[in-house]
């Protein structure tokens, strides 16, 4: 069959499937694009040629986006599906950097098709080549390449055949999954070549789910049954098993409590008696307090971040002992832990069989509940919004949406002050409810990640949940919601500065520094009035519906007609400092954030102090 690599590669994704649990699932569902000249006269024509009903084609407005968009549409098909995104050389394929490695750092499939300069050097250099002299076959597409699980370059038709195959193992990998980029020089694109048909043929990719040795099996069963007070903790591991039902048998079986990292949260949904909700930095004081005392942590699909750590200073008891379920045994490992690498619900399942008829002591259940009940409580008190002519708190914003939501409705954030709030107080209903990406914390994903799941589950309401901060970083994926329809909702958080971090400078000394959103004052400092920049006009003018609000009545009701639109709509809201009472409850453990050694300003001098307290706890687990 003769055809150009760009039509040939366009056809052979079209036809490759994963397959998990007798399910089979399209691979490549879309692919999104910006075109130039390194991809234009290649993919895109392949892409039209092709056709929408075998390859569809998005539009994307900015390159990182589009991978961001991918993600998100990957995650919320349980990495059993993707997007291909592809690009022009140059700035087309450098701005893909940010969203490669989020989806590398976050182990989420996406593939990434950047164009390339000639391979055959007609002129040299050509438009936006690079020059690295001394290295005559280096592009800035190798900027991709510690970004990327796997990277190649297709320099020859030829080539295109193993690469292509290598590439879709890759994203099938359930251990190796992240970004995979394929270079295609532009003149390569272009260029005919005889293919076998056997390539064409459909490809059904199998998601493994490995048991787990019989050995490891018994040493963490023998940890299990040598406890006083163990404690799961459930990473996203759990979720991209769909392991939720297995994690739940587990806990009813045993009586271990549940708590959970960002990406895991929601494994159990949050009024399971086993969940203790968070853990960690931005955990909950149930949480944090059983790590502390827990003799033997099973750590079920978790990479063990410093903020699920509390940059180890969490597990403070002498003895304990770590047990490390997970798919990966770079991740087992850790923490020198008892590896038992295993599928997260084949490992579950196998291990509630190992320790059959044995049970947690039922007053460390009954504490781990009891624990919850309370903080619960103080959950309450910061959602509490009893003046409807107030304006909110962020936290009082979140308990609004947490009184209109069922478990359809899919929340998106990911950086700023807003993961910590969410991940303490969010109340999940569902194990794919919470979509939080902290892996890379990467502002700007909200948007265009929310357009990917809603594409993902397009009868769901998804929510994007962003400060303004975040909002400036990256709006331009609302244009494209706008052209195909699809009705995320948009909450703008409007606090006139970086919130989270202006928090965190006035922690360790730097006094909020450059952090606000206002006009320089007098002595230089950004200490002005606030910018008057008006998010929600910005917004209107891309295209979506908008709604305005100054009160916690005006967003009560504005959130319910976001959910009920069919459009693309934005609510705005701008947010009052909390007080001692409306705010959310303080960090319940440290992280590690290092403060200026010698400094002559007194609020450094005094969070030096306090540095080194908590830096005096750290611990090496061997």
């Amino acid at each position: 069959m003769r055809l150009t690599v760009a039509q040939a590669l366009v056809r052979f994704l079209s036809r490759q499937y994963t397959e998990r649990d007798g399910r089979r699932t399209r691979l490549i569902a879309a692919t999104w694009g910006i075109f130039g000249h390194g991809n234009v006269a290649g993919l895109g024509q392949a892409l039209l040629e092709t056709g929408r009903a075998d390859m569809p084609f998005l539009q994307g407005r900015n390159e990182q986006a589009m991978v961001h968009a991918a993600v998100g549409y990957a995650r919320q098909s349980g990495r059993l599906s993707t997007h291909a995104v592809t690009t022009s050389i140059g700035p087309g394929a450098t701005n893909l950097v940010t969203g490669a490695a989020l989806a590398t750092i976050n182990r989420i499939p996406v593939l990434l098709l950047p164009g390339d300069t000639f391979a055959t050097r007609p002129a040299d250099p050509v438009l936006q080549q690079l020059e690295a002299r001394g290295a005559g076959d280096v592009s800035v597409n190798d900027t991709l390449r510690p970004v990327s699980r796997h990277f190649d370059r297709i320099s020859r038709p030829e080539a295109l055949v193993p690469a292509a195959l290598e590439a879709m193992r890759v994203l099938t990998d359930p251990v190796q999954t992240g970004a995979v980029t394929l270079a295609l020089p532009q003149d390569v694109q272009a260029e005919a070549h005889d293919w076998p048909e056997e390539f064409f043929a459909e490809r059904v990719w199998g998601v493994r789910r490995p048991r787990p040795d019989r050995a490891e099996l018994a040493a963490a069963a023998d940890a299990v049954r040598a406890s006083a007070r163990p404690l799961v903790i459930a990473g996203g591991g759990i979720r991209h098993s769909g392991a939720g039902a297995a994690l739940a048998a587990f806990a009813e079986a045993t009586g271990i409590p549940v708590a959970c990292t960002q990406a895991g949260k929601g494994a159990l949904p949050h009024d399971h008696p086993a969940d203790v909700g968070a853990i960690g930095h931005t955990g909950t004081a149930a949480a944090d307090g059983l790590a502390r005392r827990a003799d033997l942590v099973i750590a079920a699909g978790t990479r063990l971040t410093d903020f699920t750590t509390a940059s180890a200073t969490l597990f403070q008891d002498p003895a304990v002992r770590f047990v490390g379920l997970n798919l990966d045994p770079y991740d087992a490992h850790k923490l020198a832990a008892l590896p038992l690498v295993a599928d997260a619900r084949e490992g579950l399942d196998a291990l509630r069989a190992a320790v059959a008829g044995h049970r947690a002591d039922p007053a460390h259940t009954a504490a781990a509940r009891e624990a919850k009940a309370r903080w619960e409580q103080q959950v309450d008190r910061a959602y509490a919004a009893p003046d409807e002519d107030a304006a909110p708190t962020q936290a009082q914003v979140l308990g609004l949406l947490d009184s209109l939501v069922d478990d359809s409705d899919v929340l998106v954030n990911a950086a700023g002050s807003l993961p910590g709030d969410l991940h303490r107080l969010w109340r999940a209903r569902s194990a794919d409810q919470y979509h939080v990406e902290y892996g890379y914390s990467c502002m700007g994903y909200e948007i265009p990640a929310a357009l990917g799941a809603a594409l993902a589950a397009p009868d769901r309401p998804v929510w994007a949940l962003v400060g303004d901060g975040t909002y400036l970083m990256n709006p331009t994926e609302i244009v494209t919601a706008v052209q195909e329809g699809v009705p995320i909702k948009v909450v703008i958080l409007d606090n006139h500065g970086y919130a989270s971090i202006g928090g965190l400078s006035q922690a360790v000394g730097a006094e909020g520094f450059g952090t606000a959103y206002r006009y320089r004052a007098g002595d230089g400092t950004y200490a002005g009035p606030p910018l008057p920049v008006d998010l929600a006009a910005n917004a209107a003018s891309l295209g979506m519906a908008v709604i305005r609000t100054r009160t916690i009545g005006d967003l009560r009701k504005a959130l319910a007609e976001a959910r009920e639109a069919d459009r693309p709509t934005c609510v705005y809201a701008q947010t009052r400092t909390p007080d001692t009472v409306s705010g959310p409850p303080p960090a319940q453990a440290w992280w590690d954030v290092p403060v200026a050694e010698t400094a002559t300003r007194a609020a450094a001098v005094a969070a030096r102090e306090e540095y080194d307290r908590q830096a005096a706890q750290r611990r090496r687990h061997l």
